[in-house]
């Protein structure tokens, strides 16, 4: 069997450590494993699982004899180091926000368009984790009837800003419990002007304002979904939520199709779709749900029936573990297919 000299840039965040984790129980065929991340994490040592890595600072020459490497930090930090990554002949997986919209860069949901991992030139994408657990619920749907329209509100756990926002809505909960004055310094984003309370509460921005008062997380949703299901004519309009969930991502998705699928039809399409599972009994209160879902590779779907007011319409409630599924196991599933296809 061949095996490949890995590299994981951003080691030390939630999503790397994660990934780490998914490469050795899927046992991925691994020569030597890399540990990257910036000069304040150099020497940290990483225990997961049986491995033991000591991260390195990322330098341009961390990349020599690397075949395959998973970027998991930044935007910046990819525009800094993939072409750099590139010319000494590694294939990036990267899991930032940086080269999604290229049209020179595959944007990549193995269940659903693993086909256009065969043009890739060194560097593939990784969906934001919104649009992957979307797109696994909305492809079976689209391959046999067609999205003519897509109405998408999601309620995003607080790990899809990173470990230290599960940190801050912990602190809120023990300070909530011991009754004292509740602080807020993490949300919307550490980065933002004005900080409001995550427990016992729900804000309707994620990422910053863009163009038509939507949020970039909000087009991220529109523009990734029309690239992966090749399609840009499909109408598409999203809402994106923080709630106070440590992890998993629900969504609440509206489709207008463009021919009739009766809700057996759907349902039997979903269970057929690899790595969707159809749990889905409102009569006896089965329903997908972040505590279902959390550290489970598969996405949820359930709450299926007919939109009455629009011609070939269905509602679907569809959650996902945004950690695993929605960024570290999908980067794992396209190394996984590159492999497979000899593309690495």
């Amino acid at each position: 069997m061949t095996t490949y000299n890995v590299a994981v840039l951003g080691a030390t965040g939630a999503v790397g450590q994660e990934l780490i984790s998914i490469l050795l129980e899927r046992g991925f065929p691994i020569k030597s494993l890399k540990a990257l991340a910036s000069a304040r994490s150099a020497g940290r040592v990483l225990e997961i699982g049986e491995e033991r890595l000591v991260v390195e600072e990322v330098a341009p020459e961390s990349f020599i004899g690397i075949d395959l490497a998973f970027f998991m930090a930044g935007a910046s930090v990819s525009r800094q180091f993939a072409q750099v990554a590139q010319d000494k002949g590694v294939v990036v997986i990267d899991n930032s926000s940086a080269f999604r919209m290229d049209p020179e860069v595959p944007l990549v949901v193995p269940e659903v368009n693993s086909d256009d991992l065969s043009w890739h030139r060194g560097l593939i994408a990784n969906p934001n984790c919104s649009t992957t657990i979307a797109v696994m619920a909305l492809a079976p749907l689209h391959w046999r009837a067609g999205l003519k329209r897509v109405v998408v509100s999601t309620y995003q756990a607080v790990s899809g800003i990173g470990a230290a926002a599960i940190d801050d809505l912990h602190q809120q909960v023990v300070q909530y419990i011991q009754k004292q004055p509740i602080t807020a310094s993490m949300f919307p984003s550490p980065s933002a002007a004005k900080h409001y309370q995550m427990l016992f509460n729900l804000i309707p921005h994620i990422d910053v304002f863009d163009e038509g008062g939507y949020t970039k997380e909000e087009w991220k949703m529109v523009r990734e979904t029309q690239k992966i299901l090749h399609d840009d004519t499909m109408q598409i309009t999203a809402t994106t939520v923080r709630v106070p969930v440590f992890r998993s991502h629900s969504e609440s998705i509206n489709v207008e199709l463009h021919k009739e699928l009766t809700l057996d039809d759907a349902r039997r399409a979903l269970k057929e779709a690899p790595g969707v599972k159809v749990y889905d009994n409102p009569s006896r209160q089965e329903y997908p749900m972040p505590l279902c879902t959390t550290d489970d590779d598969l996405v949820w779907v359930g709450r299926i029936r007919e939109d009455f007011t629009v011609p070939f319409g269905l509602n679907l409630w569809v959650v996902g573990d945004q950690i695993r599924k929605g960024a570290a196991l999908n980067s794992v599933q396209i190394a996984e297919e590159l492999v497979k296809r000899n593309l690495v």
